[in-house]
């Protein structure tokens, strides 16, 4: 999570010594949001690890509202760095049972880690992709691009290098990917699990949900 930091700083002084602070002060802006909200899914992720109070939480939830609300707290970061953002819904969905505060930090810690890694891609376009699908297991909430290397493997390998090493998911970001890692404990946490997902030929990262057993009775 330092990374965010990092850039906040350059920025910073980027103004000072140029004297044309409107857009380092609008990146400043952008990244120190990033870094906020990468500490508050963190905290998040412990907290309702230590109290498991995510079972009391569970509620009905929109897909739909999710990855828009999402899409838009990540407008911002992936203005400053080119890439486009898209929603993709594939079809009318129920409601789904989930930890939506949960969910939705998980989704936006996600999308940092991948608007981060896409300008190193070779990818013709910068793209983000944000979707829901169906699979046989439920309804699958994402984010996808062309990603090529990124794979189950990848991320099982950077899972057992994270905290150990400084770049646990080369395949994915010459960074950290604090995202990716934040996302994960999060989903964990709320009794979900961070899954490599493919989505019209595109690679991502999301997680699988339950359709609200409830509500499809009635």
């Amino acid at each position: 999570m330092k990374l965010p930091l990092l850039q906040i700083l350059r920025q910073a002084e980027l103004g000072a010594l140029t004297g044309q602070t409107a857009e380092p002060l609008a990146n400043v802006q952008a990244n120190a949001d990033v870094a906020l909200k990468l500490i508050d899914g963190y905290l998040l992720s412990m907290r309702l690890a230590a109290t498991e109070s995510y079972e009391a939480a569970q509620e009905s939830v929109s897909v739909a509202s999710v990855l828009y609300d999402a899409a838009h707290e990540l407008h911002p970061i992936a203005q400053l760095y080119g890439v486009e953002l898209e929603l993709s819904l594939g079809g009318k969905f129920g409601p789904v049972t989930a930890h939506r505060e949960g969910l939705q930090s998980a989704l936006v810690s996600l999308g940092y880690a991948l608007i981060e890694a896409l300008p190193a891609t070779e990818a013709p376009q910068l793209r983000l992709q944000l979707a829901a699908h169906r699979c046989r297991y439920g309804i699958v909430a994402g984010l996808y691009a062309d990603v090529d290397r990124l794979t189950a493997e990848a991320l099982r390998q950077g899972r057992k290098l994270h905290g150990s090493a400084r770049q646990p998911l080369p395949a994915l970001s010459h960074c950290g990917g604090a995202g990716v890692f934040v996302a994960d404990a999060i989903l964990s946490a709320i009794g979900a699990r961070l899954k490599v997902s493919h989505h019209h030929r595109r690679s991502g990262l999301g997680a699988v949900l339950q359709p609200n057993s409830q509500l499809q009775l009635v």
